[in-house]
């Protein structure tokens, strides 16, 4: 087993395994479904010397990100929360003209177009290359690659030091923390503020959210171990804030160790509550990983129960969570007769592993399905309110975490 990729210790213990599955994003062309599918271990541990959780087989970035087809501007929700985490982020920075600020893993601009009034040049970093084209397409100057030392020295001796670096939903994806943290050395000014956002590990723990569990995710964030790994690389973490998005995911604001940046009462506060839920140890985890197979069983027995009462049940929502839903409670066409989805990446293609069919969402009103399971339950509000036509003429909706649902 290799090494917690924060403090370097072997102390990994493994609290839960959800088998092997596919890479949740490696949707299938037709062509494809006779061929066999590449399937790795996903298995998670936690870190018994800094408390940091985190899978423990690590699948080459390379195979994940350099063709993607999760694009950030397909979701509503998602366009108004990174509009307003911008108009945040400047007003509590207060960043002067032409500064300048760089988002590694920008995907397709979205967030980053925010910025346009506020006169400050920025640049996006991101490896897929069928997701950078469509950014600077959209007039949103972008380096096609992974965020490392060598990209951070380019954009300084091309562009300067950045007032501000950004990563939403990246940072626990990466495997090779200490080149990310070399790299904001290279490249973050000397008052210049990091704001990173991913999903919390408090949220996950409190409401089963295994599914988020893939391997795109290697990390699962806390406070406890962050604040130590930050420091040893001349950084402090000064204010956190909790966010809804993606089911829950905490907003950490970090700087140089000598800013002038007092750390708040927000980062105090979280700290004490991971420790008072003792997330730092690992019986938690193992009460996770009960947790986890409950909430397997009370899904399983509502669908088998609805399918033998000769109902169609659909699902919504291609999203990578979804994937590992699908393959570790073995969910195939046999209880999904399809799934809709806004994405025309994904749209013609089939699920990894369970080979269930993504259409587009004007399917739904001509074949009337009676139930709806949202596999992207994280923006349910936004899908419920959307599809308010399925609703109004009786059908229903399932939400599967953390507990099986009918609404």
């Amino acid at each position: 087993m290799k090494k917690c990729r924060v403090c370097k210790s072997k102390d990994l213990k493994l609290f839960l395994s959800l088998g092997r599955t596919p890479l949740a994003n490696s949707f299938l062309e037709e062509d494809q479904l006779k061929l066999p599918e590449e399937f790795y271990p996903l298995n998670v541990c936690f870190c018994e010397s800094c408390g940091f959780v985190q899978l423990a087989e690590v699948v080459p970035a390379e195979k994940m990100f350099k063709n993607y087809i999760y694009v950030t501007s397909t979701s509503e929700e998602a366009r108004n929360h990174y509009k307003l985490l911008v108009e945040d982020a400047m007003n509590k920075f207060k960043l002067p003209e032409n500064s300048l600020v760089v988002e590694f893993a920008s995907n397709d601009g979205t967030l980053l177009k925010n910025f346009r009034k506020f006169n400050v040049r920025v640049l996006g970093v991101e490896p897929a290359e069928n997701i950078a084209p469509i950014a600077e397409a959209a007039g949103i100057e972008t380096i096609n690659d992974f965020f490392n030392r060598k990209v951070a020295k380019n954009i300084v001796d091309s562009k300067g030091k950045a007032s501000m670096i950004i990563g939403t939903n990246v940072f626990a994806h990466i495997d090779n923390l200490d080149e990310i943290m070399k790299s904001f050395q290279i490249l973050l000014d000397d008052e210049g503020v990091i704001i990173i956002e991913s999903p919390y590990l408090v949220d996950f723990f409190e409401k089963t959210e295994y599914d988020t569990i893939y391997h795109e995710h290697v990390s699962y964030l806390s406070l406890i171990p962050l604040v130590k790994f930050f420091g040893m690389y001349g950084f402090k973490i000064f204010d956190v804030k909790r966010t809804k998005i993606h089911g829950g995911s905490i907003k950490i604001f970090a700087s140089g160790i000598n800013s002038k940046f007092k750390e708040t009462k927000n980062l105090s506060e979280l700290l004490l509550l991971e420790k008072k839920l003792g997330l730092d140890s690992i019986k938690p985890y193992l009460d996770f990983a009960l947790n986890v197979q409950k909430s397997r069983v009370k899904l399983l027995e509502l669908l088998y129960k609805l399918k033998l009462e000769g109902k169609k049940i659909i699902g919504y929502g291609a999203a990578a969570k979804g994937n590992t839903l699908l393959n570790y409670c073995n969910i195939g066409t046999d209880i999904l007769d399809y799934i809709v989805d806004k994405n025309p990446l994904k749209q013609g293609k089939y699920t990894p592993g369970t080979n269930i069919p993504v259409v587009r969402p004007d399917r739904i009103l001509k074949d009337h399905p009676d139930y709806m399971l949202i596999l992207a339950w994280n923006f349910a509000d936004e899908i419920m309110k959307e599809q308010h036509k399925f609703k109004k003429i009786g059908e229903k909706f399932i939400i599967p975490i953390p507990e099986a649902k009918i609404i």
